[in-house]
């Protein structure tokens, strides 16, 4: 019947109609859930690298690499302090890779000196270091021991630090769309551990050499209910000697320093050349680290107070421009606390 025929088209092209309207409201959320979605995989893709960065920065290099290691020796070794007869202060600041966001930031601060007691020589100090690498912040404060003795023509260091570590994770910086994201903490982290390491450092009169091992309770520390940093024990090796030239005024110190945790590793070999007379000192020099970057260092001694800079330029593809920049400044005091006579030493830096 043609009344039958008429309703059943109209019925079928309102059911074309609400078939075809609901696609297209169906297609229009499925877009904006994927937009979404992207959005916050996205996110969660750069928080997770960031993430996967200071991890790995943690666990494969926990403790900062400084340029300046001649000269800021008990970062690395607990039985380098005390070695000279001066009060020894210095400090230093390192912005790695300039111009990332995030990048790390580290601040370091040591003092150090020798003393004598129950007919022995001895020396104590103090560092502190803080460490920023994107939400995360390391930060340590530790007290050295070291026992001093005469060994052949040179003087041995025996050391030991004790000290805690403090972990932070900034979860306010977190740039996530849902808040309430279980994966990812919404409040701040903190956790905090014991922490100790042992030296060796002999100095010669001319060379001198140490090795140690920082973190030996290789403290895992938590952060928060479900994530913990485990820090693994780190071993260190340290040598240098001083080139005598004709010219009295002029020598060239070359020193080499390795470190790794047995996961990853690292070698530096430094020469410098260095102008010395009465009241002042100067030099220039560069490092090379295979495998990692070339570094060049410059500074000097004025009125009693060391600087130094240094910029480190990465050799893996990473840009000349987005190098490593380090400020060191540090100040000595004669104490004369030794006696006289007897057992006296100079750093071979100072040569």
């Amino acid at each position: 019947m043609p009344e039958d025929r008429v309703r059943n088209a109209r019925n079928s092209r309102r059911c074309d109609f609400v078939i075809k309207r609901k696609i297209k409201t169906e297609t229009v959320a499925i877009k904006r859930n994927f937009a979404r979605f992207t959005y916050v995989l996205k996110h969660k893709i750069c928080l997770f690298c960031l993430l996967a960065l200071a991890f790995e920065t943690v666990r494969a290099q926990y403790d900062p690499h400084f340029s300046h290691y001649f000269d800021m020796e008990t970062a690395y070794n607990p039985a380098a302090a005390g070695k000279t007869s001066h009060l020894n202060i210095s400090g230093a600041y390192a912005l790695s890779l300039a111009g990332y966001e995030n990048n790390p930031r580290t601040m370091f601060l040591n003092g150090d000196l020798p003393f004598y007691a129950l007919n022995s020589y001895h020396g104590a100090g103090i560092n502190l270091m803080n460490d920023q690498i994107g939400l995360f912040t390391h930060q340590r404060v530790a007290l050295q021991y070291a026992y001093r003795l005469r060994l052949g023509r040179g003087q041995l260091g025996i050391g030991l630090q004790a000290g805690f570590i403090n972990e932070n994770f900034d979860a306010s910086n977190l740039d996530l769309e849902e808040s309430s994201d279980p994966a990812f903490s919404s409040s701040d982290q903190t956790g905090s551990s014991f922490d100790m390491g042992f030296g060796l450092y002999y100095a010669h009169e001319n060379w001198y050499a140490g090795a140690s091992v920082m973190h030996i309770t290789a403290p895992k520390i938590e952060l928060g209910e479900t994530n913990e940093l485990q820090i693994d024990r780190t071993y260190y090796l340290t040598a240098g000697y001083n080139i005598r030239l004709r010219n009295p005024f002029v020598t060239i110190p070359v020193s080499v320093f390795g470190q790794t945790d047995g996961v990853s590793y690292r070698t530096d070999v430094t020469a410098r050349v260095k102008y010395s007379t009465e009241k002042r000192v100067l030099y220039a020099g560069v490092d090379y680290s295979p495998t990692n970057s070339v570094t060049v260092l410059i500074g000097g001694s004025f009125h009693g107070i060391n600087v130094g800079y240094s910029y480190e330029a990465y050799t893996n593809g990473i840009s000349l421009g987005n190098g490593s920049h380090e400020l060191f400044v540090g100040y000595q005091m004669d104490l004369n606390l030794y006696k006289k006579g007897k057992n006296k030493h100079k750093s071979v830096r100072l040569l």
